[in-house]
This record gives C-alpha cells, structure tokens and sequence, in this order.
C-alpha cells in the first residue's frame, strides 16, 4: 500500500507550484530506484501514466477500466513455500512498480472501500488512506491540511 500511496502523492503542490518528483528524468530515475526500480526512461513513462490514471480513477474521473491497459501481460503464479501459498507477479521489469501500484490499488478497493481518498483541502493535491474506525479523515495531514482547513472555517465564522 504505500507504493500505491508514494505514487499517487508524488506530485504535491508546495506554496502553489507543483513538485513533481516524476517531473523530469534524472529525479524520476531517483525516484524509480529509491522504490525499487531499474530507473530507466520506459519506468518512468509507465510510472507517469500510472500515477494519472490511478488518480482519476480514486478522484472518480475515470473507471477502473482505465487501469487494465497497465496490466497487460502480467501473470499472477502460484508458490508453494513453507508459509504457505504466495503468489508471484510476473511482470518486465521496467514495469514492476506501477504494476505493484495498481495491485496495491486493487487490494484497498477489496479490503478498505471508500477508504482512499484525496485529501479534502481544495488546495493539496495528495491522498489519504483513511485507517481511522469511524472511516471520517478528511486530510491528509491533520497537522498541515486539517489545522488550515479549521483556521479558516473559524475565520470566516467569526469575521
């Protein structure tokens, strides 16, 4: 769950301006590697389409349909290990990440329904993966978004 959440929050606004960190080749290579890429152009390309598809489809832009194309050719195979039964992802290699991004995406939608989602600030672009009991978090920091929200609100109540 968290490459899903890595991705998706990669491109945050900082005081108004993007801060894409699949923006250019060189942080995008970094970027690849540090989740455990090969860094190569083919990665990022797939790691960008990735990254907008699975917002529009969590923004509700889009249906999950727009996620089979990054899909293609991926087999799940059976593994029998003292553990018990594991299943292995075939996938190229350049492809893993985002594969693993959409999978994770997959596995939320199963076992926490309505539980991702874009942080309620109209100002902040990122994501949240609500864990909460009553399934109620609206930001996603209650420290940055959450205290900003309730500032303002209060301000406007009491100009």
């Amino acid at each position: 769950m968290d490459i899903l959440l890595d991705l998706l929050n990669s491109r945050p606004l900082i005081e108004g301006a993007e801060a894409d960190a699949l923006g250019d080749r060189d942080a995008g290579a970094r970027w690849g590697r540090d989740h455990g890429g090969d860094g190569s152009l083919a990665e990022l390309e797939l790691l960008r389409t990735a990254r907008d598809a699975l917002d529009d489809v969590v923004r509700g832009k889009r249906t999950p349909e727009a996620l089979k194309p990054l899909l293609d050719g991926v087999r799940r195979n059976p593994e029998i290990t003292p553990d018990g039964l594991e299943w292995t992802v075939e996938t190229p290699p350049h492809a893993r990440i985002a594969v693993e991004a959409v999978l994770a995406w997959a596995d939320v939608e199963k076992r926490l329904p309505g539980r991702l989602r874009p942080c309620a600030n109209s100002a902040c672009r990122l994501f949240l993966l609500d864990r909460s009991r009553a399934n109620r978090a609206r930001w996603c920091s209650m420290a940055v978004c959450g205290n900003r929200e309730k500032a303002r609100r209060h301000y406007e109540r009491t100009r």
